[in-house]
């Protein structure tokens, strides 16, 4: 491929880079990395250079790269139809399809799919929809929704302070009031560290009914978790938390939402987190792997509960005042309708337990032992290790060391995709669900060359 020495000068000139230093990318302190192609779990850049990318993206690109059926069904639609709207009872063939697909897989309580295009949004739209259900139900003073910290919900305003970040917080204004946050389900970093799991799951419950408390439980709406926290360190809940703050949530009348964006069609190795962890959630925000990226499009799930209010409302108050232009975009509909068929056809989801499951004990014996591992964790095809100073005092390395940051450049040297996770000395990995043994072992291998390189 000719090469185009003038990209790396317009991107620095030009574009703005999310998640990024902005003053050391303009002044060139910081690569400019231009991809142009992929194909199963590897990309390449415009230099030559072929990476095996550990974290598919971000945690999205499920299928793998260079899907040839989903990028003709993108071409067929756009041939076909590239745009309606969604407004006013319009529909296309592949959005109505898509919509019977999600529910065909999806838990038995879920009723309608709402159609946007990021994980943002979508928990945008949730939390629109709660508000509009309470004040329907005629409770408008109930309204506050928990979060949890270090979970991630998003960039938005509401979708922003929901996340429990500081990055996503620190100048910005946020969180917004009506956002209160509680104890993360994090193990490793319980500050008792002679609780047993049981108990840490207990005092995680009993945090959360003190906040109930605190509040009062007419003010709040609603609870939203991530089945496994992602982007705040990759964190399988302990044994039975899901349950016991289910418990709590229906003894104070609070609406559950399950953020899927990250683990919704298949990342854990079954449908949904939900699933896998035995809760029922009343909206289920969906959004990575519904295209696996092929398209933008994410999704809101509402359960029946909801549905019957939100119907009612419109009896009362007419159309309801909801929506976005590319809700239910026929192009991203017509990728996840082809991404679907494709998980079933391949038996990615299988492979991506299978293969996880793999990966996680490769991971734990290659490095579970070394005296700057705190922990290596996982579930399904996600996978994290963490770094400590002093692994029997439990000591975290100085920030400013960027240790994590370290790690994963030196992986990537190697020609392997991490992920430096933020708020900690953390390597996340997440595949494409194609993974096979030997780029496992590849991922295994390396890591653990990268740690001695840095660490020793």
């Amino acid at each position: 491929m000719l090469k185009n020495d003038q990209l790396d000068q317009w991107d620095r000139e030009n574009f703005f880079h999310p998640s990024t230093h902005l003053a050391e990318f303009a002044r060139g302190e910081m690569a400019s990395r231009i991809i142009t192609g992929g194909t199963n779990c590897h990309i390449e850049d415009r230099d030559g250079n072929k990476m095996l990318d550990a974290f598919a993206g971000l945690y999205c690109v499920n299928v793998g790269y260079g899907r040839q059926d989903i990028a003709d069904a993108i071409a067929v639609q756009a041939k076909e139809l590239a745009y309606y709207h969604a407004y006013v009872g319009h529909g296309t063939e592949a959005s109505i399809t898509l919509a019977k697909m999600i529910l065909d897989r999806a838990p038995d309580n879920m009723s309608k799919v709402y159609f946007g295009l990021s994980g943002s949004d979508a928990n945008e739209t949730n939390i629109k929809l709660i508000w509009y259900y309470n004040n329907i139900l005629g409770r408008p003073e109930k309204k506050k929704i928990i979060s949890r910290w270090r979970g991630y919900h998003g960039s938005g305003l509401m979708t922003g302070s929901l996340t429990g970040l500081e990055l996503f917080h620190k100048k910005f204004d946020l969180p917004l009031a009506q956002v209160v946050h509680t104890e993360a389900p994090y193990y490793f970093r319980r500050e008792d560290l002679n609780q047993s799991e049981e108990q840490f799951v207990a005092h995680c419950a009993a945090e959360l009914e003190a906040l109930i408390e605190r509040e009062g439980a007419d003010t709040i709406a609603a609870f939203i978790g991530e089945p496994v926290l992602g982007t705040g360190g990759i964190v399988p809940p302990p044994a039975g938390y899901w349950q016991a703050i289910q418990a709590v949530l229906r003894k104070h009348d609070i609406l559950l939402v399950a953020d899927e964006v990250v683990t919704g069609f298949g990342r854990l190795g079954t449908m949904f987190g939900t699933d896998h962890y035995g809760f029922e959630a009343d909206l289920i925000t969906i959004a990575k792997g519904l295209t696996s990226a092929y398209a933008p499009l994410s999704g809101s799930i509402v359960g029946d509960k909801m549905w019957k209010v939100l119907e009612q409302g419109t009896d009362e108050n007419g159309p309801i005042g909801h929506g976005w232009t590319y809700s239910a975009h026929p192009i991203g509909a017509a990728a996840g309708v082809a991404n679907l068929k494709l998980l079933d056809e391949l038996n990615l989801i299988s492979n991506a337990g299978e293969m996880g499951s793999y990966l996680n004990a490769a991971m734990r014996a290659a490095l579970g032992d070394h005296a700057h591992v705190g922990e290596v964790r996982g579930e399904g095809m996600l996978c994290a290790v963490e770094f400590v100073k002093d692994r029997d005092s439990r000591t975290f390395f100085d920030a400013a060391d960027k240790t994590g940051p370290q790690i994963a450049a030196a992986l990537g040297a190697q020609g392997v995709i991490a992920r430096a996770m933020p708020q900690g000395d953390i390597l996340g990995f997440a595949p494409p669900f194609c993974l096979t043994r030997d780029e496992a072992d590849e991922v295994v291998s390396k890591t653990a060359k990268a740690v001695k390189a840095v660490l020793g």
